[in-house]
């Protein structure tokens, strides 16, 4: 049984000649017929009396017609739902973020965002890329913000902006006399990076070319946050590696390197499960963050120009 079918017999109740219902169906007569007939065999009665002239349906018939119309008035109210559920702006939103990328992304658009938008309310939550995939899957967060591709069938991303990393330095580091880095040239023992789990540290040991990061500065300190580690580079231990948001105020302190060709950068995405509709609020906080954002960030890089290191 189907909804075609359904308004198949409503289309033939309405004008009770079968040429005048395909037409109004858009269908040939013959196909509406034997799909009016197919219904019947399916549910096993006869729903119009062809002996009579006119066309009537039969006792059976009536009132199968009547809950025909009630299923497909509900069918239009469903398709009314969703259309208003993809575009309204308006709910509880939960959404999930990446720690490397909360503290300089979340100032930067979300007090336009609210003023823009001021019937949705949003719960954030820091958390690491395993945990926002597993909760998108279950369903106790609605978005993601993080770092793509995930190739995960369940979930869809939408790239918003593709952001740089940055080497930096303490002062009269000899690297500072370089204009651009070669990813080649650093050393992972003098490397600093974030704790285990966290998706930056691997993107860092992976332009650091080294699966082990063996520490040779006299401590062992895991942290979870860029700014500490900055801040020890400041005092003069070590050197790290840092998104371009992280420091996008300051790249005229004299700390900070770029790469050289192909620069390493990651690709921060939206992601949403398959099953999730409201598109309209997906795609207004992604037009909102590449708002407030350097035109060159939501610019991605040709193929030969890009170093793309996965969350």
């Amino acid at each position: 049984m189907t909804l075609q079918q359904l308004e198949y017999i409503v289309s033939l109740d309405d004008y009770r000649h079968y040429v005048n219902a395909a037409q109004h169906s858009f269908v040939s007569q013959p196909n509406l017929t034997m799909q009016i007939k197919k219904l019947e065999n399916e549910i096993g009665v006869r729903i119009f009396d062809r002996d009579k002239k006119p066309l009537e349906p039969t006792e059976i018939g009536k009132e199968v017609i009547i809950r025909a119309r009630q299923i497909l008035r509900e069918a239009r109210q469903l398709k009314d739902f969703v259309s208003h559920e993809k575009e309204s702006m308006e709910g509880d939103f939960v959404i999930g973020i990446i720690p490397t990328l909360a503290p300089y992304l979340l100032p930067r658009f979300l007090p336009i965002f609210l003023k823009e938008n001021p019937n949705i309310r949003l719960k954030i939550t820091e958390l690491q890329t395993s945990k926002i995939i597993s909760e998108l899957e279950n369903g106790s967060i609605d978005i993601g913000l993080l770092v793509t591709p995930l190739n995960e069938q369940a979930i869809k991303e939408t790239p918003i902006f593709y952001e740089p990393f940055l080497l930096y330095l303490p002062e009269n580091h000899r690297f500072l006399d370089q204009e651009l880095m070669l990813a080649d040239e650093l050393d992972p023992s003098e490397v600093m990076v974030l704790d285990e789990g966290h998706c930056f540290r691997d993107q860092a040991l992976s332009i650091c070319k080294s699966a082990e990061h063996a520490s040779e500065m006299g401590f062992d300190y895991k942290s979870g946050s860029i700014e500490a580690l900055k801040n020890l580079v400041q005092s003069g231990i070590g050197y790290t590696l840092v998104p371009e948001l992280s420091v996008i105020d300051d790249l005229k302190d004299g700390h900070t390197r770029r790469f050289s060709k192909p620069e390493p950068v990651r690709e921060v995405s939206l992601a949403v499960h398959n099953s999730y509709i409201r598109e309209s609020v997906v795609e207004k906080i992604k037009s909102t963050i590449e708002s407030v954002l350097p035109s060159r960030l939501l610019k991605k890089q040709s193929i030969v120009e890009i170093n793309h290191f996965q969350g």
